[in-house]
């Protein structure tokens, strides 16, 4: 195995050295920095746009296994098209090294039963931290592992906090059943607030119970991703996104408070523009529930950027009404990842309509049916079909909700 710098690892327990096993077969992946990929190979793979990916299978199992390098990353690059890439300043006979080093360390994609490969996938190059799928398919089955690597940038929100302290002292906290943690979730205040602990801010509409290292894969294999700290050249870029109607996947989101403390995290999902993106602060919650962590939240959908002095980048996003349908997202997200095992909707955050909504710090307006989606996150696949609802409180269609129509849904018997 490489000599990587191990002690990069961040909160959550998502470093970038990760081992997972599942049926007799183990993965272990690395995602080395752009400095030691550089003394690995020569050159510099990251100003091409390239990240290497190292693992090491060991298959103790009967089967035989191809690896699915397409599931790790749809655009990944071969050998070839890497080597020609990031040696086309080299000369002959540097090229002609640089293309056998990239070979005799790649991956390979066949997996024989009672064998260990080690090597590189070329995978496209990511900042802050990335999603790693690994499917490894064989006649009649398959295996997948889910990870979620967070990698050192000295530019990303969660390297500033003091989440990876809180969150290994999250045993100590009080263990809750299912019961009390409902209630528990009732009684939180209904809002996020400024700094001063003052203000209504945007709806805490959110609640996920799990493992960091199980809600982070699935939500960043949903097409979630990290977000950076608001700096001079994070704002700069967000201005410059903003005036030129542009993606801005890693944008830097405010902080909003609960708990007396900014988010311990937060997520986003961004689309072909900066002014639209899904985008989620979480914050650990001073209680377990049956041995989980609780992550509770504010989801919204910003679908506009407007200038104001209530920032300190000077720019904020507009959020879309209807929070409810920003929480259903979440929902989805995870369903579609198969990474539920319940959910539930929690009374909470008080209820407002279309015609007479709630705003938030910013002066935006939002209604909705005053509850928090809840969700029991899984860390093996559950099928959407399979998963529980605890039936706590009728659902809401957020649709009809939308309409200013009665968007109460009742379950069929």
């Amino acid at each position: 195995m490489p000599a990587f710098d191990a002690e990069q690892a961040l909160p959550l327990s998502l470093g970038r050295m990760q081992s997972l096993t599942q049926d007799g077969v183990s993965v272990q992946l690395v995602i080395p920095t752009d400095a030691e990929v550089q003394s690995r190979f020569g050159v510099s793979l990251a100003e091409h746009g390239i990240q290497p990916i190292w693992f090491r299978v060991e298959n103790t199992s009967e089967l035989s296994y191809w690896l699915l390098p397409i599931a790790i990353d749809p655009n990944y690059y071969t050998v070839s098209e890497t080597a020609l890439i990031a040696g086309q300043d080299l000369d002959a006979e540097g090229a002609a090294r640089l293309t056998e080093n990239l070979r005799q360390s790649a991956l390979p994609l066949f997996m024989r039963a009672g064998s260990v490969n080690e090597g590189y996938v070329y995978a496209t190059h990511q900042r802050g931290g990335r999603f790693v799928d690994v499917r490894l398919s064989t006649r009649g089955s398959g295996l997948r592992m889910r990870f979620a690597v967070m990698l050192p940038t000295q530019g990303f929100d969660y390297e500033n906090s003091a989440f990876r302290q809180r969150y290994a002292q999250v045993t100590a906290l009080p263990d809750l059943t299912l019961e009390q943690t409902r209630a528990r979730i009732r009684e939180l205040p209904c809002c996020t607030t400024r700094e001063d602990g003052q203000g209504e801010g945007d709806p805490l509409n959110i609640v996920l119970v799990g493992r960091g290292e199980d809600m982070v894969p699935a939500l960043t294999a949903g097409g979630w991703t990290f977000t950076e700290a608001i700096t001079v050249d994070s704002i700069r870029r967000l201005i410059g996104a903003a005036l030129t109607d542009e993606p801005f996947l890693t944008a830097p989101v405010s902080a909003l408070y609960f708990f007396g403390r900014p988010q311990d995290i937060a997520l986003q999902r961004g689309r072909s523009k900066i002014a639209q993106r899904n985008h989620m602060r979480l914050w650990l919650a001073p209680f377990r529930c049956e041995g989980q962590p609780v992550w509770v939240g504010q989801v919204s959908r910003d679908i506009g950027v407007k200038l104001t002095t209530k920032s300190p980048t000077l720019t904020t996003h507009v959020i879309d009404p209807n929070v409810d349908e920003s929480r259903q997202y979440v929902l989805q997200s995870l369903l579609h990842q198969e990474a539920v095992r319940w959910f539930a909707l929690v009374r909470g955050t008080g209820a407002a309509t279309r015609d007479q909504p709630r705003y938030n710090l910013t002066a935006d307006p939002y209604f909705t049916d005053g509850n928090r989606m809840t969700i029991g996150v899984s860390s093996l696949p559950v099928q959407p079909w399979q998963v529980v609802n605890l039936n706590w409180n009728e659902s809401t269609d957020p649709i009809r909700e939308g309409k200013g129509e009665d968007a109460r849904v009742r379950q069929l018997p």
